[in-house]
């Protein structure tokens, strides 16, 4: 990895926008972001948050529409081969690999493409086979590995160039929790070599076990920024209240929401019953408010807990606007 001492941050954007469109749609609105060098930070937000769009941006593939976005010190659009060379991309999926190749041989084919020397793909693509945990496998074709094991040879692609940077996209997307868990551990191994990190993902225990700090997205804004801790604390004085219930109506959770203490909620269907979780302030204080409400239902399950940052992400998305 190159020297990043001269460049402030790892990832600096300001005011960053993309517009689509006859409607002028803003994908992304407005976003600045200081990401610190060896920082794993975490990019959070709903589908059509303006993620994909930011990340696009990030790694030269899409141009603002305006405001600015640097990639260790280089402008990703006066600088944008040099950005590439800085930044390693792990998308995941099928897509990118080529399934009739052995691993080994995918990975000589992009390290072509990078323009590393023979030489150095001699020793980098073992270490990077081993590093993934794909070693005794290189000769295998693609077509043959799992979606985990894809998922490392990815990951073993993004980083043979030796980039300071990597955007980790939904990683462990699909991945069995066993893959998934190994797979975080890799992500952590670069962190500690000093490389910095920006994760997409869905999964709010992921972003809680691996991000320093983390952004959330809504409508192509930035609505929250800071540590996992800091955005749990913003919601310390609301609880959640979990029920599980039968017979469930549209009418039953229309009711909830017009009730001031209630932040927002969350329905899920399982088996015949429907679970329910209700974001309160001082909930303790509402119960009986809340389960006048369910007058009549079947209360399978009853209890009361404390925020975690999957709560703090769905009160911060789903406040008092549309379905929650």
């Amino acid at each position: 990895m190159a020297d990043h001492r001269a460049a402030p941050y790892a990832i600096e954007t300001e005011a960053l926008t993309r517009v689509y469109g006859r409607d002028r749609h803003r994908a992304v609105d407005g976003l600045t972001l200081r990401i610190g060098h060896g920082e794993m930070f975490g990019l959070l937000g709903p589908n059509g948050a303006g993620k994909t769009s930011t990340v696009k941006m990030l790694m030269t593939v899409l141009l603002p529409t305006s405001g600015s976005a640097r990639v260790m010190g280089e402008d990703v659009v006066a600088r944008a081969q040099s950005v590439r060379r800085r930044v390693g991309v792990i998308l995941g999926g099928d897509a990118g690999l080529y399934a009739r190749l052995s691993a080994r041989d995918n990975l000589a084919l992009f390290a072509d493409l990078y323009g590393i020397p023979h030489r150095v793909q001699r020793r980098r693509i073992p270490e990077l086979l081993d590093t993934v945990g794909l070693a005794g496998k290189e000769r295998k074709r693609v077509e043959t590995f799992s979606r985990g094991m894809k998922q490392r040879l990815h990951i073993a692609r993004g980083l043979l160039h030796d980039p300071d940077v990597v955007i980790l996209d939904e990683p462990s997307n699909g991945i069995d929790p066993v893959g998934a868990r190994q797979l975080r551990d890799l992500v952590r191994e670069q962190v500690r070599t000093g490389r910095t990190v920006l994760l997409t993902t869905h999964y709010m225990f992921e972003a809680d076990e691996l991000c320093d700090r983390v952004a959330v997205l809504k409508d192509g804004v930035k609505i929250a920024e800071g540590t996992p801790e800091s955005l749990k604390k913003q919601t310390e004085e609301q609880s959640v209240l979990s029920l599980r219930v039968v017979g469930l109506q549209d009418t039953h959770t229309e009711r909830l929401r017009r009730l001031a203490a209630v932040e927002s909620l969350s329905v899920s269907e399982q088996d015949g019953s429907h679970g329910l979780e209700v974001y309160c302030t001082r909930v303790s204080d509402h119960v009986d408010a809340i389960l006048a409400e369910l007058h009549g239902l079947s209360i399978l399950q009853f209890s009361q807990r404390e925020p975690t940052l999957e709560d703090a992400y769905i009160s911060l998305v789903g406040r008092r606007e549309g379905p929650r």
